[in-house]
C-alpha cells in the first residue's frame, strides 16, 4: 500500500493532491495549490528513478518571463529553477522557445537523462535530471523539417516514448510532422506514419510518409511493439513498432479526439476521451465519456458510472488524461470546465475530485512512497 500523488497542470498554475495508502476509492484528496500562481503549466513528469525518491518535473510558461522548466524533489512543498534557462535554442536554429509540450524521463539505466518536447517541434535531451538541456539536432535538421507546419495548437513535439527494452529507441510525435523514431539514441531518425491519414490533404495525398496531424501516441503495456495513436480524425494501433497502422476507429461515437492512454500492466487496454469534431470539440455526443478497449482496439465500451450524465461541454486535451501504476490502475482526466474526475477501478466508476479549477491542461499521477 502506498499514497498516490496527483498533478494537475492548469492555465493558471499547478495543483498538487495526494491520498493516504488504503483510502483509495473512498478517501479524501488533499490538494494545494496554486503553484506557479497565473502560469501555464503544459507539461509535467514524475521521475522516480533517483535514488533520492522522486523528482517533480513542471514546464511553466509565464505570460511576463516566458517558459521555463522547473523541479522538485520534496514532492512539490519547494521548487527550483535553474539559474540559468534549462532549455534555450542555439543561435544558428534562428528559433526560440515558445512552450514545453513535454516531459519524459529516460530509461532505467539512464537515471539522469530527461526528455523534453518543446513548441517549435523541438527535442531536448537533459543528463542531469532536468537541470539543463541540449537539443537532439539530428531531429531538428531533418530533411522533412521543412514541410513540418504548425497545427492549430502550434508546432509542438508533444509525444516522446521511451522503449523499456532498449533506452536508445525513441519514438517522439509533433504536430503537424507526424511520428518519428530513432535506434541510436537520437543520431538519426526517420518517420513511421505508414497507415496513419492526413485528412486536410487532397485525395489521393491523405496517407503521406510524413505531416500527419498526431495528436497522441501510447505503449502498449505487454508488447513494447504495440501503439496506439489518436490522431486528427482517426485511431490507430500498430503491432509492428510503427512500421505500419491500422484504423481501430469502428465503435467509437467519433474517432476525433485528443489524449490516449494505455494501462500500465495489462496488454490490449487503452482509454480515449473521443470529441464531436475538429470544428466542435466538446465531448461526443455532448456525453462526458471515457471510452476504453480490452482488446487492442477490436471494440469499445463507454465508461460513465459516476461522470456527469447531463450534457456535457467539457473537451479534455492531449495530456489531461492518464493513468497511475496501482494495483488495480486509477485512471484520471481534467477537462477545459477545470474539472478533476479519478478512477480507482481501472475506470469501472468515477468520482469528482475538484471543479471550478483553471483551464486544465495536463494531468500526471503515480504511486509513491
Amino acid at each position: 500500500m502506498a499514497d498516490v500523488l496527483l498533478a494537475v497542470g492548469t492555465r493558471k498554475g499547478l495543483f498538487l493532491a495526494r491520498q493516504k495508502a488504503g483510502q483509495r476509492g473512498s478517501g479524501d484528496w488533499e490538494f494545494t495549490g496554486p503553484h506557479f500562481n497565473a502560469q501555464a503549466v503544459y507539461s509535467l513528469s514524475v521521475d522516480r528513478r533517483g535514488p533520492g525518491g522522486p523528482r517533480l518535473l513542471a514546464g511553466g510558461d509565464s505570460a511576463h518571463w516566458g517558459p521555463s522548466v522547473f523541479h522538485s524533489d520534496d514532492l512539490g512543498k519547494t521548487w527550483k529553477e535553474p539559474a540559468r534557462p534549462a532549455i534555450t535554442y542555439p543561435k544558428d536554429t534562428e528559433a526560440s522557445l515558445e512552450r514545453v509540450w513535454q516531459l519524459q524521463p529516460g530509461g532505467a539505466d539512464e537515471p539522469g537523462v530527461v526528455y523534453a518536447g518543446t513548441e517549435p517541434g523541438g527535442l531536448f535531451r537533459s543528463q542531469d535530471g532536468g537541470e539543463s538541456f541540449e537539443l537532439v539536432r539530428p531531429l531538428w535538421e531533418h530533411p522533412t523539417r521543412r514541410d513540418w507546419v504548425p497545427g492549430g495548437g502550434g508546432l509542438g513535439l508533444h509525444t516522446i516514448l521511451v522503449d523499456p527494452r532498449d533506452s536508445r529507441r525513441v519514438t517522439v510525435a509533433v504536430s503537424t510532422g507526424g511520428a518519428y523514431r530513432t535506434a541510436d539514441g537520437g543520431a538519426s531518425w526517420e518517420p513511421c506514419n505508414r497507415g496513419v491519414s492526413a485528412v486536410f490533404l487532397p485525395e489521393g495525398q491523405r496517407y503521406p510518409e510524413y505531416g500527419q496531424c498526431v495528436h497522441k501516441v501510447a505503449r502498449d503495456a505487454e508488447d513494447p511493439d504495440r501503439f496506439y495513436l489518436q490522431n486528427h480524425w482517426g485511431v490507430f494501433r500498430s503491432d509492428d513498432g510503427a512500421d505500419t497502422w491500422q484504423s481501430i476507429g469502428e465503435g467509437l461515437p467519433s474517432d476525433f479526439g485528443f489524449p490516449v492512454a494505455a494501462h500500465p500492466r495489462r496488454g490490449g487496454v487503452a482509454y480515449l476521451f473521443p470529441l464531436n469534431a475538429d470544428a466542435d470539440r466538446v465531448p461526443a455526443e455532448h456525453h462526458c465519456r471515457v471510452h476504453r478497449t480490452q482488446d487492442a482496439g477490436g471494440s469499445w465500451e463507454a465508461l460513465g458510472t459516476g461522470l456527469p450524465q447531463s450534457a456535457h461541454y467539457g473537451p479534455v486535451l492531449r495530456d489531461a488524461l492518464c493513468t497511475d501504476d496501482a494495483d488495480p490502475a486509477g485512471l484520471y482526466f481534467g477537462n477545459r470546465n477545470g474539472e478533476v474526475f479519478a478512477s480507482a477501478d481501472e475506470g469501472e466508476s468515477w468520482r469528482q475530485l475538484a471543479r471550478h479549477l483553471p483551464d486544465v491542461l495536463c494531468v500526471r499521477a503515480a504511486v509513491i512512497d
